[in-house]
């Protein structure tokens, strides 16, 4: 005879999960709805294209900082099978998805509404309207892993099968990112750490195995490799501009200042990434309901996780909200500037308000659990009520973030001699110097939206483009030695046809003047409505050679996938753990 209940776990199961998955893929739709048209979602740092190129200075960047290693590399590759905007569509849809679904999925209760609360509260966060309004998707992707990589985390320290390789898989996307992966290898250094163990009898009863907790150290530090041996092998040297350090600090959204934006999870410096309802007077009220619901659930997060777990996701998200705060903090402005011209790396931290996502993660998993313990004490049915009305609350709060930050995210298509000239570039690859000379472009084609340079991802070969970023007045110096050399060519007007580079983009129609006299000794091979290729003869220097630096960075990464290959191969031999 079979036992019904074999059969009656996986139904009750799917009942539970569901509604989870349906509130998921609604908040995915509804933010998401305007990139159902076809073309390219192109938005400050967010850059797509049909089929990105696979050249070393995407894998290993030889003079310039990191920041989008492995995540270009990572690109590149998928982007030779499957075309660019499809895979904008699943990176962009996947963290949304994926960031409900965890935080439900997180939230220790029976309750199905409170889980719905957390999906949606997790998902339409003012930390994910303005990361997504800047384009800064890897980071999207670190944020809707966190809470699977909590989950997960808190499973090996409490000894559950199979935890060590879902703190693996779930580490994987958000170390795409230097940024994402720093958090990563933070969440799992706080929530499994030998360090801050309980009792030794507890340990016994727990069956935490030390050893698995170094493995998965160990393991995330390998993720986190390719983009530090990069680090450690760019001629751009380790330290930053300290005058990023006061324009990237976090800033005030309403009257009620920097500190009481980041306590809402919003704060980023850039005021055209952030959403307009963020400067409603009400907000602040909201952000204080918020916390005072979180503070009301906090108890029940402690009898509910393992012991220690809520403790150690304190410290996890009060470290973030420190970094967060710290450069509007006394004293914290001066010791980020020291930093970041002393410590290589420390550039990082320049932009902390990046750093706030466990402080989000936990807020909305305390403050889920706060309703719950608020609606407990009045009848059911009332009860029902209110928590079903505080499913709509963050949209209430943050109405622009649906449809694509209120049409922000509008699909558009390249221009055809973008394919064009990549094609000439490919005949004869070698240095591409991107004139005028800035970081970011509006195009007529891509009309109301800045976006970065798309010529570094759509052309071959080694694209040099201005590594200025300008915050309001404030211009925060890059860091590349071969673009410095550009600029003062340029300033002394001295034709480019010397500095040894074989072509030269003009983007028309963009802001900025090319002075004809750097143009000198150019021949023109495309002219278009949009862009002019120019061929400089006098170069005859070969392709640079790839190295030994850059081989390395070849290795970690080849590292880093086998680390993942591994895990995913002994979570298919693993039945999931319930929570």
């Amino acid at each position: 005879m079979v036992d019904p209940t074999v059969e009656a776990a996986p139904v009750r199961r799917g009942r539970d999960t569901l509604p989870l998955y349906a509130v998921a893929a609604a908040v995915t739709v509804l933010v998401l709805a305007p990139l159902a048209a076809p073309g390219y979602a192109l938005l400050y740092d967010m850059v797509f294209v049909p089929r990105q190129p696979l050249t070393w200075d995407l894998v290993a960047p030889a003079q310039s900082l990191p920041r989008a290693v492995p995540m270009d590399a990572v690109v590149s590759l998928v982007t030779q099978l499957v075309p660019g905007w499809l895979v904008q569509r699943l990176a962009l849809a996947g963290a949304v998805f994926l960031a409900a679904v965890g935080a439900g999925r997180l939230v220790p209760t029976e309750r199905r509404v409170v889980r719905l609360f957390a999906a949606v509260a997790y998902a339409w966060t003012p930390y994910l309207a303005e990361r997504l309004l800047i384009g800064q998707w890897g980071l999207l992707l670190a944020y809707a892993a966190l809470p699977w990589l909590v989950r997960a985390a808190l499973d090996l320290r409490a000894g559950r099968a199979g935890a060590l390789p879902r703190v693996v898989l779930a580490a994987a996307p958000a170390a795409i990112t230097p940024t994402g992966g720093l958090i990563a290898l933070g969440t799992v250094l706080v929530l499994t750490s030998d360090r801050m163990r309980a009792p030794r009898s507890l340990l016994v009863s727990q069956r935490m195995h030390p050893f698995r907790s170094r493995q998965a150290l160990a393991a995330v530090g390998v993720l986190n490799a390719p983009w530090v041996v990069a680090a450690l092998v760019t001629g751009a040297g380790g330290s930053s501009d300290p005058a990023g350090v006061a324009a990237f600090a976090a800033r005030s959204e309403n009257w009620a200042g920097p500190l009481v934006a980041l306590a809402g999870t919003g704060g980023i410096w850039s005021a055209q990434a952030t959403p307009a309802s963020r400067a409603a007077p009400l907000v602040p009220v909201a952000t204080v309901v918020l916390l005072i619901l979180a503070g009301v659930g906090t108890g029940l997060l402690r009898r509910r996780l393992p012991s220690g777990g809520a403790a150690r996701l304190a410290v996890l998200a009060a470290s973030g909200f420190l970094l967060a705060a710290l450069g509007v903090l006394p004293g914290g402005d001066a010791a980020l500037r020291w930093a970041v011209v002393h410590l290589p790396g420390a550039g990082l931290l320049r932009d902390g308000q990046k750093f706030l996502a466990p402080y989000a993660l936990l807020l909305v998993v305390c403050a889920a659990l706060g309703a719950e313990r608020l609606v407990a004490r009045v009848d059911r049915e009332v009860a029902g009520v209110v928590l079903v009305g505080l499913l709509f609350l963050p949209v209430a709060v943050l109405p622009d973030l649906a449809f694509g930050g209120a049409g922000r995210l509008r699909p558009v298509s390249y221009p055809a001699e973008w394919q064009r000239v990549a094609e000439h570039i490919d005949e004869e690859p070698g240095e591409v110097l991107a004139l005028p000379l800035s970081a970011y472009r509006a195009y007529p084609w891509n009309p109301g939206r800045v976006v970065l340079d798309p010529a570094p991802r759509y052309l071959p070969g080694t694209v040099l483009t201005d590594d200025t970023l300008r915050v309001g007045n404030v211009a925060v110096a890059g860091e590349n030695p071969r673009v410095r050399e550009m600029r003062r060519a340029l300033a002394e007007r001295r034709p480019v046809s010397t500095t040894g580079v074989r072509w030269v983009l003009v983007q028309r129609e963009v802001s900025g003047e090319v002075d004809s006299e750097v143009l000198g000794g150019l021949e023109r091979v495309h002219d278009g409505p949009f862009l002019t290729l120019y061929h400089n003869p006098a170069t005859v220097l070969p392709p640079r050679p790839s190295g030994p630096a850059r081989l390395a960075v070849v290795a970690a990464l080849a590292a880093a996938l086998l680390v993942v290959i591994a895990a995913a191969v002994s979570a298919l031999h693993r039945r999931p753990t319930a929570w």
